[in-house]
């Protein structure tokens, strides 16, 4: 990058789609690509079939290679998009066909089949990529761009080709979400419902297989895996819906692919593939920092106000068993079983205070209506469970004070409602 101002002048004209006919044309290639990429990786994904789309994206190059020599055979001068990708769908199908028949034998498990076929076929890949380079190496330039991926490369074929299918195949996954969800959620009861985990199974792997061939030139087989995997990662720390998930992870895909098609143009050393999976790695790392309640930063802060509550909530079932009020000077003393050092005790009585939950006056804390209803609350959440724990579960007296220490703070009042019936208990405190 000699001139950081013109790179980013060219980057923007790029993202904006004002850098000429053919750019555009990538860029709305990668993108359909990476939206179907995440859609159809969801399902993989949650179908725990993750390394089974490893293995498919390697299990492409030997088809890939072979396609390739068949064109040459039929008169073509180099790589065409047409063979290669029908070649690496047939290597592919046949390396899930391989995977299957290996984990039916009843000692070998799924794991070590897909590593079996994963290493096999890429070898058998890489040699026959080796023999071809050196027998007719004046044909097989571009051909090394499909290991890497290199969009820049792509003619308008080869966008269209991949824009096209990529929009189908997320649309047919889009709609076929809520079988495809079942099977991946519980198959035995998709089982009971009346649909054919087999048959969904195999149509969920065959998308995956499309998408894992259509995007070798944009990513390259050796990276289309992560174009599946990264962005389904991402989605699911933002939502915990189907529908959702799906969505944020076709957009996640769909900017990964536009960003990183953008980046790579702009930077014409740099394969697109590498570039593009970054970016997504990148958006990755963003949303497990930042995602609003599965995030890094979110959990932390419920955590810690969690912590408070149960701290505060401590406070008001001590000034409950010492008659409702304590001095200044019996504070220290009154919470010396917590261990709590003078310093915390005057911020939670200060936090209490905001709350509304004691007073102060005349050197003496004192409950106020709303901090005793809350502390006859919790005194009675802990005697409800406790003795749900003795009579129901089998639990020694002397083992329940700390399950009973963490759960009374959050017992709903649906369960309070329902651990009184089950004690044959009244609603007074």
């Amino acid at each position: 990058m000699d001139d950081p101002v013109n790179f980013w002048l060219d980057f923007w004209n790029v993202l904006t789609l004002q850098s000429g006919y053919n750019a555009t044309l990538v860029i709305l290639g990668t993108t359909s690509l990476g939206f179907a990429s995440g859609i159809v990786g969801t399902f993989a994904v949650l179908r725990r079939r993750a390394l089974m789309a490893d293995a498919l994206g390697h299990a492409t190059l030997p088809g890939v290679v072979g396609g390739f020599l068949i064109s040459l055979i039929f008169g073509a001068t180099g790589p065409e998009i047409l063979p290669l990708l029908v070649g690496g769908a047939c290597s592919g199908f046949l390396g899930i066909w391989a995977v299957q028949c290996l984990v039916r034998h009843p000692r070998v498990r799924e794991d070590a089949a897909i590593g079996l076929v994963l290493s096999t076929f890429f070898g058998l890949g890489i040699v026959l990529l080796s023999v071809v380079q050196t027998s007719v190496s004046t044909q097989t330039a571009g051909l090394d761009s499909y290991i890497y991926g290199q969009a820049s490369s792509m003619t308008r074929v080869d966008v269209l080709t991949l824009a096209g299918i990529s929009v189908l195949v997320g649309l047919i996954s889009i709609l076929l979400r809520n079988p495809f969800g079942q099977v991946c959620f519980d198959a035995d009861f998709a089982a009971t419902t009346g649909w054919s985990v087999d048959r969904i199974d195999l149509l969920m792997m065959g998308l995956v297989a499309v998408v894992c061939v259509v995007g070798i030139p944009a990513v390259g087989l050796m990276l289309v895996v992560a174009f599946l995997i990264v962005p389904c990662a991402a989605g699911r720390l933002w939502s915990t819906r189907l529908f959702d998930v799906l969505m944020i992870s076709g957009l996640i895909g769909g900017i990964s692919g536009w960003f990183g098609a953008a980046l790579s143009s702009s930077l014409p050393n740099l394969p697109t593939g590498p570039v593009i999976v970054l970016v997504a790695g990148a958006i990755f790392l963003l949303s497990l920092f930042l995602a609003p309640r599965r995030g890094i930063i979110s959990s932390q802060w419920s955590a810690y106000r969690r912590n408070q509550r149960i701290v505060e909530d401590h406070a008001l079932e001590h000034f409950i068993d010492h008659e409702d009020s304590v001095s200044t000077d019996g504070l220290i003393e009154l919470f010396s079983v917590r261990g709590w050092s003078a310093r915390k005790i005057n911020r939670l009585m200060r936090r209490l205070q905001a709350k509304h939950f004691v007073e102060f006056s005349s050197s003496v804390w004192s409950l106020t209506p709303t901090g005793r209803s809350r502390g006859l609350t919790i005194q009675r959440n802990h005697r409800l469970w406790t003795q749900y724990l003795i009579s129901h579960a089998d639990v020694a007296a002397n083992h329940v004070d700390w399950s009973v220490d963490q759960v009374e703070h959050v017992l709903s009042e649906d369960l309070v409602a329902q651990l009184e019936d089950q004690l044959q208990l009244g609603s007074t405190p």
